[in-house]
């Protein structure tokens, strides 16, 4: 590990979480660094383009590169550029918005969002991180995953975003067998108060999860019976074409009914 490009990233991990502006000192006592150090790193940062300061308050802010970056990600990213058509019959089919998520260490990162085909302004959702056990896409992935990589995950602090979310490490491995099963996960309103989610884990040709894709809106509409069973099984069917569509093989998972 390189001291100076690990405090670099923690500088832009902390603006990104806890900004949007941050001074030398606040960003040294969060690091613990010494102030002259902090400084040197955002002033290279700011040569990069990665930060800015901010003139009135001499505060440092995200600079306008992560963008580009952060996009040259997503071109790069299979499992977004093999979903797009996937994401938008499943839209249409379902007359709901669709997510497409990888887990990035304890939380699952949207890489691509599909609108709701009929509906009001919708927000793209594209770059949001959510924590994976407050979400179906999070759930749909760490019930896939190797078993030391599973309890990891499991150990951790659940994280609490609403009081409905899962806090009790046995309540999450309950769920995650019961997804193991069913080839799905539910969302009960864990993330956000009158949201809910329903998705499926997506895998490559190795066999190993790689993603998930989900429906994302409101409880009424999604949990609903008879309506949960039909999206349910049209998600399962989404994820299981885009997985074919990414090369894994035919049977690499097997799933009761919903």
């Amino acid at each position: 590990m390189v001291q100076a490009v690990q405090r670099a990233v923690q500088i832009l991990r902390e603006l990104a979480s806890t900004g949007p502006r941050l001074g030398v000192t606040e960003l040294a006592d969060r690091l613990g660094v010494a102030k002259p150090t902090v400084h040197a790193l955002l002033r290279t940062l700011e040569a990069e383009g990665l930060v800015v300061q901010d003139r009135d308050s001499s505060k440092y802010q995200l600079g306008p590169d992560l963008v580009q970056l952060g996009n040259a990600y997503l071109d790069t990213q299979e499992l977004r550029t093999r979903s797009l058509t996937w994401a938008d019959q499943l839209a249409t089919r379902a007359n709901e918005a669709v997510w497409v998520a990888v887990l990035t260490g304890d939380h699952v990162l949207v890489v691509h969002h599909a609108f709701r085909p009929e509906g009001a302004v919708q927000i793209l959702e594209v770059g949001a991180s959510i924590p994976w056990s407050t979400c179906a896409l999070g759930k749909a992935i760490v019930a896939f995953l190797p078993a030391g990589e599973r309890e990891r995950l499991l150990a951790g602090k659940p994280a609490v975003l609403t009081g409905a979310s899962v806090t009790d490490s046995g309540k999450l491995a309950g769920q995650l067998e019961e997804v193991r099963r069913t080839g799905y996960a539910i969302e009960d309103q864990e993330s956000a108060i009158g949201d809910a989610g329903i998705a499926s884990p997506v895998f490559d040709r190795s066999g190993e999860v790689v993603g998930a894709i989900g429906l994302v809106g409101p409880v009424e509409r999604l949990l609903a019976e008879p309506a949960r069973q039909e999206l349910a099984v049209a998600v399962r069917e989404t994820a299981r074409n885009l997985s074919r569509d990414l090369g894994a093989p035919r049977g690499t998972v097997r799933m009761a009914s919903p």
